[in-house]
């Protein structure tokens, strides 16, 4: 893994970090950001199952103990997390998770805003109005503001510092996934025809940052989900299947240069994850694989796992900036616990741990010097 790679993720991962000041002489020494020099343990966000009506939760592992706790976000605050959670991100000293809750009408959607170090509640941001709920799926970040995917066909921008909603723009149909490259977010519409159905299912929306504004829209296989970006600038676009539509899944590349799609390829693959030049796919059909994904070249590689390691449903992928370790998490039956294993870049597992139902989007709980 490069430094340059591991530098930028960090940088990411600790904006809005605390700030340190070490003098109260006149000439004071200047500000720095605390540095991270190992990590205590991995938070999980676990969806729930389906059947079991969405109630999720958030399991935390503590690395140094090897102790689990399941409902660890009830534990420290004495209430549920909330109904069909489908994000956790990492941003400074907190972490946001996405509660989409059950339909619109319900009004029972909001992101949790999470103190990282303790797992305490610092704020429950409310994602709905007088007409009804936003129905919040994914949420990313740029320069201290958070933006919210939905399948109201809003993009939300929310104040990192203060916690409130700044504004919202009508951007695209049933959003998704999200990845920003150079000061532009690029927002996949999905097709929902069942529940939010919308004309726009069918292609990537530009949003520009700077601006606050949509540019266009980027035309590509109907039902475009996961979308992840790389060093380059280009962008991987996954497409899903439609029921009752024989159109086959497609594996897509933007150019965040021009705007537009310049290669398709008939693969279905259910996630992409990028960091640096090396990323990771889960792709083609039961049983599922996690893949090494060249970045480069758009090439999906060989098996990541190498010792032998089962892992019955992969359901999420996501790489520690810190230590450069990679976790999987396993969603076994979709109604049970679920697990998370965290594997070496050699593909050799070093540990495992239980999780909450569906478990996905790892988070990780740093020390600092």
């Amino acid at each position: 893994m490069k430094l340059s790679t591991l530098k930028k993720s960090l940088s990411y991962v600790f904006a809005g970090g605390i700030l340190v000041f070490a003098s109260c002489k006149k000439d004071r020494l200047p500000a720095v950001d605390p540095q991270p020099t190992g990590t205590k343990g991995v938070y999980v966000l676990a969806e729930g199952s389906f059947s079991g009506g969405g109630h999720s939760s958030l399991t935390y592992y503590n690395i140094g103990t090897g102790v689990t706790e399941k409902d660890y976000f009830k534990k420290q605050n004495g209430i549920d997390l909330g109904l069909f959670a489908n994000d956790l991100k990492q941003y400074g000293s907190k972490m946001y998770c996405v509660i989409t809750g059950t339909k619109a009408a319900t009004k029972d959607s909001y992101v949790e805003v999470i103190n990282i170090a303790t797992g305490k509640s610092l704020r429950r941001i409310p994602f709905s109005d007088a007409t009804g709920g936003f129905v919040p799926r994914y949420i990313t970040f740029y320069k201290n503001k958070a933006y919210v995917s939905g399948y109201d066909g809003y993009i939300t921008r929310i104040d990192t510092a203060n916690m409130n909603i700044e504004s919202r723009i009508k951007v695209g149909g049933a959003m998704e996934q999200m990845a920003v490259v150079n000061g532009k977010l690029y927002i996949t519409n999905s097709d929902r025809s069942y529940d939010y159905p919308s004309s726009n299912n069918s292609s990537v929306s530009v949003v520009d940052l700077n601006t606050f504004t949509k540019v266009k829209d980027i035309t590509v296989t109907i039902n475009p989900i996961k979308i992840a970006a790389t060093p380059s600038g280009d962008l991987f676009v996954a497409t899903g299947s439609v029921y009752g539509s024989s159109i086959v899944p497609a594996f897509e590349r933007l150019s965040s240069i021009t705007d537009t799609k310049i290669s398709s390829a008939s693969t279905e693959v259910q996630l992409v994850y990028n960091y640096g030049n090396t990323g990771f796919v889960i792709a083609g059909n039961y049983p599922y694989k996690v893949n090494t994904f060249n970045t480069s070249t758009g090439v999906i590689g060989n098996a990541f796992i190498t010792d032998g390691t089962s892992i019955t449903l992969p359901y999420d992928v996501v790489v520690n900036p810190l230590s450069g370790e990679v976790y999987v998490t396993d969603a076994t039956d979709y109604t049970g616990d679920g697990k998370t294993f965290c594997f070496g870049t050699d593909g050799k597992k070093k540990f495992e741990f239980a999780t909450g139902t569906v478990p996905r989007s790892p988070v990780f709980n740093y020390s600092y010097n």
